[in-house]
């Protein structure tokens, strides 16, 4: 029996969806690691990235696709993104 047309997204959202997951989710990820650089020691943030990096890119890979709108997705990693960031990028100016 074929899935109910109502629950099911457009192509264009389904892209939208995937690459956020996917692109949005690792740079979310990667600007929070970089945030805890300025918080605790960088060899320490290090090591803990690489076990907690693929378990917080699997939550916001997962969030995307539970999401009814891919832009809004898109907008908040995007804001997640700069708001992680903001210390490195403040550091460097």
């Amino acid at each position: 029996m074929p899935a109910n047309k109502k629950y099911l997204s457009s192509p264009f959202q389904r892209f939208l969806k995937i690459t956020a997951g996917f692109i949005g989710g690792y740079t979310v990820m990667l600007s929070f690691h970089i945030m805890l650089t300025f918080i605790f020691e960088k060899k320490n943030v290090v090591i803990t990235a690489a076990f907690t990096g693929y378990i917080l890119w699997a939550l916001l890979l997962l969030f995307a696709f539970l999401a009814k709108n891919g832009w809004k997705v898109w907008g908040l990693y995007i804001l997640l993104t700069l708001a992680f960031a903001l210390p490195y990028l403040l550091k460097l100016g």
